[in-house]
């Protein structure tokens, strides 16, 4: 299976201010990035609820990008410093047209009515403590599949 936008030419700078005039155009009252080593936060408020989305960037010394393969099955060889420069870069650019592509598809089901805001964004949704629900929940999801009876897959089934 390929990855969505492997190949894109897009710029991070372009498909971060795509992302700001999608979720402006959509009713977003506030908008803002930041960026560390490794990881970057796109974070807006839209409909009286604050959304943070963390992405963990792909990382230069990654051997996806250090290195190639000839054939599947064949041996690892070293790419140039340029060239591992440049498939990092095209790493970047890629996830965030991902990012693009999710928040994009989730407003979308939202205006035409399949689902609502708080249930497409709701693992995204900060809390007063600065976390998001998914973290507060993680843990006891994780904890109710491991040791507890889970509910019918479909509402009225017994299995």
């Amino acid at each position: 299976m390929s990855t969505y936008a492997a190949k894109t030419e897009v710029s991070v700078e372009k498909s971060r201010a795509e992302l700001e005039r999608t979720l402006t155009r959509y009713g977003a009252t506030a908008f803002a990035y930041a960026m560390e080593t490794g990881r970057a936060a796109v974070m807006f408020e839209m409909r009286s609820r604050r959304i943070r989305f963390i992405i963990d960037m792909p990382r230069p010394d990654e051997r996806r990008f250090t290195h190639y393969k000839r054939s599947q099955y064949g041996e690892w060889f070293a790419r140039t410093e340029s060239a591992a420069q440049s498939e990092w870069e095209q790493g970047c650019r890629q996830i965030w047209r991902a990012l693009n592509l999710v928040v994009k598809a989730k407003l979308e089901a939202v205006e035409a009515g399949i689902s609502e805001f708080e249930e497409e964004f709701l693992a995204h949704i900060l809390l007063p403590n600065g976390s998001t629900v998914y973290e507060q929940t993680k843990e006891g999801i994780a904890y109710a599949y491991d040791t507890g009876t889970l509910p019918a897959l479909m509402p009225g089934s017994s299995s």
